[in-house]
């Protein structure tokens, strides 16, 4: 019962549902795309002097694909977000501290902002659920906010 409430969706307007709804399927999308291209070398996406274990190279390429599919349909939302979360975290942490990338680069080259904001928007589907235009919401119904 405990695990159904975490899947199960918080109350929100119309319009709120509708915006997560808009949101959802831009980034999620986004998401999908670029996970394809990673799913199709899942465990050597970085090339074959990549410093990442396969293994974490196929989680990062499912979490991005899977997590994709699952924010456009609004389906097993926290745990697609918290995929995505860890996931994001790493890449602005590789950005950050490793190859000293910056916030934003004027030149277009690599940052971490985008990363960042990736990871801010998992944050936010944990925190305020999918809305009620979701599979979730329809499966696991809405949460009684005790």
């Amino acid at each position: 019962m405990k695990l159904k409430r975490w899947f199960q969706v918080i109350p929100h307007s119309d319009f709120q549902s509708v915006a997560l709804l808009l949101i959802r399927l831009i980034i999620g999308t986004a998401f999908l795309l670029h996970g394809w291209g990673k799913m199709q070398q899942p465990f050597g996406w970085m090339g074959p002097d990549a410093p990442v274990p396969g293994v974490f190279q196929f989680l990062a390429a499912f979490s991005e694909f899977g997590g994709g599919i699952a924010w456009v349909l609004g389906f097993l939302t926290p745990l697609a977000s918290l995929g995505i979360f860890f996931t994001m975290a790493v890449a602005v942490t590789t950005h950050l501290f490793v190859t000293k990338d910056p916030f934003v680069n004027p030149t277009g080259g690599h940052s971490y902002e985008i990363a960042l904001v990736y990871l801010g928007f998992a944050i936010l589907m944990i925190a305020m659920t999918p809305g009620k235009v979701s599979l979730d919401a329809k499966i696991f119904g809405k949460r009684d906010l005790q």
